[in-house]
């Protein structure tokens, strides 16, 4: 089994917060609690428990970051290869190259990462892997059950796959046109693909959604308000709601590149739903990413062996 994370033991000589162990102290709407551990109080931002991060604020920061820096990226890139005098549809072939779309996706998903590392810090006080619940460690002492369990995972969903009426011609095919692309997207979809979509799904959504469904479902009292505050516990029903959420969103991320192929769109649902599974199981993102990066490997694994290396693409076709 993969390890849990690791527990803290209270310190005598730490202000002690009131209890939280009880059913109406972890869950103030009824029902199962999850219990997430929170940073002990000597970092967090005064006495007690530390606020829920990240929150649905965070979260929007991080999507709406991206998405400017990948609009700025992409209208700088048409703004080189179509000077007034040349012709139109020069920047429409520039769009849709797949060295330029990878590239400003790499440019983009390495400049929000960095900014995440230096801003939110600021707003959590604690450090950005601290608040996201990165944790290496956990990722480490389990990688090799974690990079396995995703390669497995990749050829359950490939064999699944074969079996289902997927269309034999995807956009994502038009990536694979040229050796130098297909090597480009295998490095961008094995090292940084995983790490920032883990980082956006499981590490700010996951826990934004289930914050925002546990907070609109507090009773309206003090007590309630009161318990919220001294608590940083998620209920099973906000757990089981921001995975459905989470999952669908990734799974619509991913839809443009598989034409939006129902059957295809059902199993990156499903493994969005395992990805999640192990982030809630060992409290690590970093477990998550190490997953998701050996599904990825086991994908393009497969095509390098089916293309001779990259050298007969067009067998991709037959």
């Amino acid at each position: 089994m993969i390890d849990r994370f690791p527990t803290r033991t209270a310190d005598a000589s730490q202000p002690q917060a009131p209890p939280v162990d009880s059913p109406q102290a972890l869950n103030p709407t009824g029902g199962k609690a999850i219990v997430i551990e929170a940073p002990p109080p000597s970092v967090a931002p005064g006495p007690g428990v530390p606020a829920r991060v990240p929150h649905i604020g965070h979260a929007l920061l991080f999507v709406l970051f991206a998405a400017v820096v990948l609009f700025f990226t992409e209208a700088a890139i048409l703004a080189f290869s179509h000077p007034a005098a040349r012709d139109p549809h020069k920047s429409i072939t520039a769009l849709i190259n797949p060295k330029l779309i990878v590239g400003s996706e790499a440019f983009t998903y390495i400049a929000t990462l960095l900014f995440s590392w230096a801003v939110f810090p600021l707003l959590w006080h604690r450090s950005f892997a601290d608040g996201l619940r990165w944790d290496l460690p956990a990722a480490l002492r389990n990688v090799l059950k974690l990079v396995p369990l995703g390669i497995v995972l990749s050829v359950t969903v490939q064999a699944i796959s074969s079996l289902l009426p997927v269309p034999k011609s995807i956009p994502m095919d038009d990536f694979f046109r040229s050796a130098s692309d297909v090597w480009l997207v295998t490095a961008f979809g094995i090292f940084l693909a995983p790490m920032f979509e883990e980082v956006c799904f499981r590490g700010f959504f996951l826990p934004a959604f289930a914050i925002a469904y546990d907070w609109l479902s507090l009773p309206r009292s003090p007590a309630a308000h009161e318990r919220w505050r001294i608590t940083t516990s998620l209920t099973a029903p906000a757990i089981v709601f921001s995975t459905v959420v989470t999952s669908i969103l990734f799974t619509a991320l991913h839809g443009q590149q598989v034409g939006f192929a129902w059957p295809v769109l059902i199993l990156l649902f499903c493994v969005s739903l395992i990805l999640t599974l192990v982030r809630l199981r060992t409290q690590s993102v970093a477990c998550s990413t190490l997953v998701h990066a050996g599904y990825n490997l086991t994908i393009f694994l497969h095509l390098f062996i089916g293309t001779g290396g990259y050298r007969h693409l067009e067998r991709m076709t037959n």
